[in-house]
């Protein structure tokens, strides 16, 4: 029986073949939970500074939540960092599924990756045993493949499986470090570094029970929001999944659409998630302990682009950048695009979004048919934008300078090709439209992930006296129009974007976060952990964990001159509902600095003062800051 926070960490050497337990003591959880904050704290104590992120000096770590685990819905997320590929900071990348829940079975709130195998290895690990095993036979499968070979070695097929596909494998800069088949750690290129150290998976299996230090107040907690959950816009997403936005930002005039260029789509309708309930769906799926069944399993078996269900389907994201970035009406196109990605193990926002850079630049002339290789890579070409992803994944012909993402593409090619990368740090924009959402601009630029639209503020969110009532001990008093700037909404952005973040120290899906209700949520982790927390020291915790990785980033490098938006984003919608939306820069540079401000950090340059991380209690981190460890070498 595990109860509560395991306190154990599992380190791992790939070069050595050697793996130790770890006692943590329940101080450390208390400060920096788990996640981003586990995450930020052991790359800064352990990494030296300007490493190379493909190097075996990197460490690879797949942290849990406070509450992975538990028998509540929501819990079944966990993260995985390293130092990136793609931006040369702090990477982080989140996600559900089981995997999590089964580390936690297994025994341990967290494995931390070091050094390099000789040759290709997987690792099974099983109730607190880790084994090393060749996975030479693996190296250049696809995911499904790979999972089905482990579970047929192991004789389990309950065996839960992340690992990369041949773009982690080639160090592709977007590639995704995949859980069970179809859900990925996506974001800030995690793969590369798995596949750096020639680890082709991890394969877990736990049978310990994973309970809570009070598990009446646990129990009655879920019994509570089972019965609540039918009232909340999440019991929404069981019917068409995340797709189900996509209607939602074409009436707002906010669906990314060729590039940006527009925010709304002619085709939405045959790409919204009640056209894919309609015609390819063939199940909904779910993440452990989940109720909203927000994921999506599709099947096409005629036609041009065969899907495979045990890819799974697309979600939201995944829609918009393959489908209206692209100008592709064509939702097999698109489900065929999404298992590529899967199969492959690429980020798909990144794909999809350098895709439609690709496709601008064709357009405009300054890519041509001599770069592609004979690919008319055009807005609403479908076939060519399956060929290209299929390219990616391969790290072949262009696909594999895509594969490298916009920004590295972009300076490769020049040209002028620079100016059309939608990307924030290197990494690619999501599909949220910060013209429609102002603060949640803000929070692209400032993000130490590079554009990051789970880690941030959703304007769109608190415009009622119903969705601010939780945030008035926190100094917001009122609702706050979407198309503002002011020191007022950037105070929202300061309270959000921590507590977004603590979403992420919990181990929790943000569709029951954001509706189970903040007192609830400290009540989650009191019957969970046994602790007697308040809400301001778990929003502490966010910040913290925040605020550490802004201090890795300034470490390496990354500066304030870093946090800024993609032009386009600074140009007017010029059709649909919100046209004439922009946001100016002088407007943008100044709700930064704003932001820098409440968030305790300097105006003009974003670091972190003293009196700050004093007051979060990590006063140690100012060591590693540029102009303190420049100071102390000289002394």
């Amino acid at each position: 029986m595990v109860l509560g926070i395991n306190g154990k960490l599992l380190r791992i050497n790939l070069s050595d073949s050697t793996w130790q337990e770890e006692r943590v003591e329940d101080s450390f959880w208390r400060l920096y939970y788990g996640g981003w904050g586990l995450i930020a704290y052991y790359l800064l104590k352990e990494l030296p500074p300007g490493i190379d992120p493909l190097s075996p000096e990197n460490k690879l770590i797949f942290a849990n939540g406070l509450v992975t685990g538990a028998a509540i819905g929501g819990s079944g997320r966990h993260a995985v960092g390293a130092k990136s590929p793609l931006i040369g900071g702090f990477g982080e990348a989140d996600v559900g599924g089981f995997w999590g829940a089964e580390l936690a079975r297994a025994g341990y709130d967290a494995i931390i990756i070091e050094g390099r195998a000789p040759q290709p290895v997987y690792l099974y690990l099983h109730d607190q045993v880790v084994e090393f095993r060749p996975a030479t036979h693996l190296w250049g499968s696809l995911t499904a493949r790979t999972q089905a070979s482990i579970h047929e070695e192991l004789g389990d097929h309950r065996v839960r499986v992340a690992q990369i596909g041949p773009a982690g494998e080639r160090l592709s800069p977007i590639a995704a470090i995949m859980h069970d088949i179809n859900r990925a750690a996506a974001r800030t290129g995690l793969g590369a570094v798995m596949g750096s150290k020639n680890l082709k998976a991890i394969a877990v299996r736990g049978t310990q029970k994973v309970t809570a230090r009070n598990p009446r107040a646990l129990n009655e907690l879920a019994k509570w929001y089972a019965q609540h959950f039918p009232e909340t816009w999440a019991a929404d997403l069981r019917l068409n999944g995340t797709a189900s936005g996509v209607v939602h930002h074409q009436l707002s005039g906010g669906l990314p659409t060729r590039n940006f260029q527009q925010g709304v789509f002619e085709g939405f309708e045959a790409i919204s998630g009640e056209t894919m309930t309609e015609t390819i769906l063939k199940e909904r799926d779910t993440c452990f302990a989940c109720p909203v069944h927000c994921k999506r399993v599709v099947e096409v078996q005629e036609g041009d682009f065969p899907v495979d269900p045990v890819y799974g389907g697309p979600e939201y994201e995944t829609i918009g950048a393959f489908g209206s970035m692209c100008a592709v009406d064509d939702l097999a196109a698109i489900a065929r695009a999404n298992q590529l990605c899967n199969a492959y193990g690429i980020d798909t926002i990144s794909a999809g979004v350098t895709v439609a850079w690709a496709m601008d630049c064709f357009e405009r002339g300054l890519i041509n048919k001599e770069d592609t290789g004979g690919i008319e890579l055009r807005f609403g070409n479908a076939q060519a934008m399956v060929q290209v992803v299929e390219l990616m994944g391969k790290r072949e012909g262009f696909g594999f300078l895509l594969s490298q993402g916009s920004l590295r593409a972009a300076r490769a090619i020049g040209r002028g090709t620079e100016e059309f990368a939608v990307q924030v740090k290197g990494q690619e924009v999501p599909m949220h439209e910060p013209r429609i959402k102002y603060a949640l601009g803000i929070g692209y630029a400032v993000s130490p992930t590079g554009a990051d639209h789970n880690h941030n503020v959703h304007d769109t969110d608190y415009t009622t006296e119903e969705s601010i009532a939780d945030l008035k001990p926190f100094g917001i008093t009122r609702p706050l129009p979407i198309h503002d700037l002011s020191r007022e909404k950037m105070r929202l952005a300061a309270v959000e974007i921590p507590w977004s973040v603590t979403m992420n120290l919990m181990g929790f899906c943000g569709f029951i976060f954001f509706t189970i209700g903040r007192p609830q949520l400290v009540s989650l982790i009191q019957a969970v952990t046994g602790w007697d927390i308040t809400m301001e020291e778990l929003l502490r915790a966010g910040e913290r964990a925040y605020t550490l990785a802004r201090v890795y980033n300034l470490r390496e490098g990354l500066t304030a001159s870093d946090d800024r938006l993609p032009k386009i984003f600074h140009q007017p919608f010029q059709e649909g509902p919100s046209a004439g939306n922009s946001l100016p820069p002088e407007q943008v540079e100044e709700a930064k600095k704003m932001l820098y401000e409440l968030l305790g950090w300097e105006r003009e340059t974003g670091i972190p003062s003293r009196a700050c991380l004093e007051r979060l209690g990590i006063a140690w981190a100012a060591d590693h800051l540029p102009q303190v460890a420049a100071r102390n070498s000289s002394e």
